[in-house]
């Protein structure tokens, strides 16, 4: 089993950055693909971003790219999300997401409990 623990959510205003971070623990070393997934207010939960386990591959969606920067430290078994020029759609519950297959966008097996990100425009 691996556990997933998210930091980092607050409440910021339009504009602002935000770093969201995500502890593993348990069975680590079966980690690959890491992911962040959100889930807005009246709205069903979507894929944001991805890291391959060495981060050489990486993928946001259309709606992030350029503001949003995943990233991974191994050795600290951590994942995070840098997001920039945050905007008042970003508003949702941040949840990071963790996988055994070596690159995937919807197939995580292990997720964490979720952190909430408001953006007051």
């Amino acid at each position: 089993q691996v556990q997933l623990v998210e930091s980092g959510g607050g409440l910021v205003q339009a504009g602002d950055s935000l770093r969201l971070s995500c502890a593993a623990s348990g069975r680590t070393s079966s980690v690959n693909t890491m992911g962040w997934f959100r889930q807005g207010p009246g709205k069903e939960r979507e894929f944001v971003a991805a890291i391959s386990r060495s981060g050489s591959s990486t993928y946001g969606v259309d709606s992030v790219k350029g503001r949003f920067t995943v990233s991974r430290d191994n050795a600290q078994n951590t994942v995070s999300l840098q997001m920039n020029n945050l905007k008042a759609e970003d508003t949702a519950v941040y949840y990071c997401a963790a996988t055994w297959r070596a690159w995937a966008l919807n197939k995580y097996d292990y997720w964490g409990q979720g952190t909430q990100v408001t953006v007051s425009s």
